[in-house]
């Protein structure tokens, strides 16, 4: 796969909507100077540069902060598991207002599916590139640095038919290794240095029961998925951090997902695989599909606690992936649930900030109708969810400024500098 070239920016600038001189800006020179850290050499007005957006409030103090961002998805044939993120659902990506206010307000950009498996890999022997393409090029215009999300989400419920059915036939290990490695190797060579970060593996771990989930990959290769996946993608993109990602969280009732996680981060640092983060998803009062799972107040701060002393304890950074605040029971009005919505948030970014291990926040979508929580268990009284910093009218909410708050409360560390190629 060779560099990218000016008719791929061209193209896939069509593709996102951006103009003939967007296209142009890009590619640019740069040099990288260690993982995860890639400098501009040409001035440029960036996203999120404005002191005080959410990423300026970041920045101030060595963090960074995005959000995630997608288009109008059509599930798969057999997928109807995706159904509640798909279907009718709002795509933000297509709304000029919603890009305007990620390139105001964020540095960092992670594409919601586009990366996924079951969007690429639709069919077997097949890649499809465009939604991510589109992404790709709307983050170099505006110099958002970009996450991918996730090279393997090794779970059936999210895996494509055609994978969980595959014949690997008389050697099955030799196959699926093939498998896994191709797809790592055809994503990270086309995108280089633009990603700067990868959830290599995401949602690996069983909640209920701290084991490893049983996936295609897993019934031939067992927890041999995770060395073959970590290797090849410090293989294929030596460059970038690369982050085991959970919804394990503070709830009472997370404690076996907790345990689980740890017990596999023990075992990734005792086989020397190249690990450089935990990806905690942040998703206060929602389990991994979105469904409220009770009160917020639903915490046990104290093991919380020992669970991050121990990640932090292995050598480990620590990044927030997908943070948003499900007010699925949260009663009142909307001034009300905004505030509950506003100091459960601060109380969590508090506790993950003053870790200085803690490299940036994403946000998992920044405006309410757009978060994938509105297709997710709704309200009793039928009235939309109020997750994000930014309500319907794109006016911030008490959540923002409680974000603000907390990363003004945290300590300084040295600068988080992400930038894309």
């Amino acid at each position: 796969m060779s560099e990218l070239s000016r008719r791929d920016w061209m193209a896939w600038a069509a593709a996102a909507g951006l103009g003939i001189g967007d296209a142009l800006a890009e590619p640019r020179h740069v040099a990288k100077h260690g993982r995860g850290r890639v400098h501009h050499h040409k001035h440029h007005d960036k996203a999120g540069s404005a002191p005080d957006s959410l990423n300026g409030a970041a920045r101030a103090k060595g963090l960074l902060f995005g959000t995630a961002i997608g288009q109008q998805l059509k599930p798969p044939a057999g997928m109807e598991a995706l159904q509640p993120f798909a279907g009718k659902r709002l795509a933000a990506f297509d709304d000029p207002r919603m890009r305007a206010l990620m390139v105001a307000q964020c540095g960092i950009l992670v594409p919601e599916n586009e990366l996924k498996w079951y969007v690429l890999r639709r069919e077997p022997g097949q890649f499809d590139f465009r939604g991510a393409d589109a992404l790709a090029a709307f983050a170099a215009t505006y110099g958002f640095a970009m996450r991918g999300h996730t090279l393997l989400w090794n779970r059936s419920r999210w895996t494509p038919p055609w994978v969980v059915n595959y014949d690997f036939g008389a050697n099955p290990a030799s196959a699926a290794e093939k498998m896994l490695r191709d797809h790592i190797k055809e994503v990270c060579t086309r995108y280089r240095d633009r990603i700067f970060s990868y959830d290599v593996i995401n949602e690996t771990i069983a909640p209920a029961t701290g084991d490893l989930e049983e996936s295609a990959f897993t019934k031939i290769l067992g927890p041999d998925v995770v060395d073959i996946c970590f290797n090849a993608a410090r293989e294929f993109a030596p460059h970038a951090e690369l982050v085991y990602n959970d919804y394990m969280g503070w709830a009472k009732s997370a404690a076996t997902h907790r345990a689980g996680v740890l017990k596999l981060l023990e075992r990734m640092k005792a086989a020397n695989l190249p690990i450089d983060s935990l990806g905690i998803q942040s998703h206060i009062g929602s389990n991994g599909l979105g469904t409220a799972t009770g009160p917020l107040a639903d915490i046990d701060e104290a093991e919380w606690r020992k669970f991050l002393d121990e990640v932090v304890g292995m050598g480990l950074n620590l990044v927030i992936t997908e943070f948003d605040v499900n007010d699925r029971y949260v009663e009142g009005d909307a001034s009300a649930r905004d505030r509950a919505v506003a100091d459960f948030g601060k109380s969590y970014l508090d506790i993950l900030l003053g870790y200085p291990q803690l490299r940036y926040i994403m946000a998992w979508g920044i405006v309410d109708k757009y978060s994938w929580l509105q297709r997710t268990s709704p309200r009793a009284d039928g009235l939309p969810k109020r997750p994000c910093p930014y309500d319907d009218n794109f006016e911030p909410k008490p959540l923002r400024e409680a974000i603000v708050q907390a990363i003004a409360a945290a300590p300084a560390r040295p600068e988080m500098d992400a930038s894309p190629a």
